[in-house]
């Protein structure tokens, strides 16, 4: 176990875009930048699907934690790029099944641990970290996580519409497996993240994220390489698809008028 998380930047550059105030402006939040608003607006030009997608992809989160809580009875959530607080958050949809359920957000703006610990002052069993996701050993081995989370019993991990922020270099397949091996038996990870069968739409958004983030982009990737992430564990019913169709509350969700590319994943259990 390492000494404890990197040390991350306090400082928040205004010049450059960041993907969680970007995905805050997708969802009508006022905690972003003009420069994340124009990257937005550039983006949406050619996928202009990018906004309901977003929207989808927030209830999918919503819908997945209170099946995780509800169901199979889950009280540990450890959530990866976990972006700026917006309404309905990953505690606040627990802690109405159990109050006692326990939450560490971890994302490495520095914006995001601002308005997270403004947020949580008051919520005991809820924490934030400004780590990279990447960083296992020193998220693991924080004094908040080492507070909340008991590795003894299942967690939740989630690693929702973050992995295409992180290149194949850094191996978004082996950051599944380390924290999949760090868990109890009947533990759960929830990924998804942006894909497209397009390589044209693949090949644009990956390029224009990498440019305007200044270099803190992955890749828009296939369905196919999601599923080998997963390798080693249970995928659960109904399966990896496009998060709006994965147990739906209701038809009342917006739908993608184009399907350019899509927020696809599921939920895989460590058995």
């Amino acid at each position: 176990m390492s000494q404890g998380i990197q040390p991350q930047s306090s400082a928040v550059d205004v010049t450059i875009p960041s993907v969680a105030r970007m995905y805050d402006y997708y969802l009508g939040g006022k905690d972003n930048y003009a420069v994340d608003r124009e990257a937005c607006e550039e983006l949406s030009k050619v996928v202009p699907s990018t906004q309901v997608l977003a929207i989808n992809n927030r209830r999918f989160l919503r819908r997945v934690v209170r099946w995780l809580a509800g169901e199979h009875g889950i009280r540990q959530f450890i959530d990866h790029g976990s972006g700026l607080p917006t309404q309905d958050n990953v505690h606040q949809v627990a802690q109405q099944i159990d109050p006692d359920a326990r939450v560490v957000y971890v994302d490495n703006d520095p914006i995001v641990l601002a308005h997270g610990r403004a947020l949580l002052e008051e919520n005991a069993n809820t924490a934030v970290i400004q780590a990279d996701m990447r960083d296992t050993d020193g998220i693991f081995g924080s004094p908040e996580v080492e507070r909340l989370i008991d590795f003894d019993q299942p967690v939740a991990a989630l690693f929702v519409s973050v992995l295409h922020c992180i290149p194949d270099s850094d191996d978004p397949a082996g950051l599944i497996k380390r924290v999949a091996d760090r868990l109890a038996p009947g533990s759960f990870l929830v990924v998804c993240q942006l894909v497209s069968e397009d390589a044209a739409t693949r090949d644009f958004v990956t390029e224009f994220m990498r440019v305007q983030t200044h270099g803190q982009w992955g890749r828009v990737r296939q369905a196919h390489e999601l599923a080998g992430f997963l390798d080693g564990l249970e995928i659960l019913e109904p399966g990896l698809l496009e998060v709006s169709t994965w147990r739906p509350d209701a038809d009342l969700g917006p739908k993608q008028l184009t399907q350019e590319w899509i927020e696809y994943g599921g939920v895989a259990r460590k058995v």
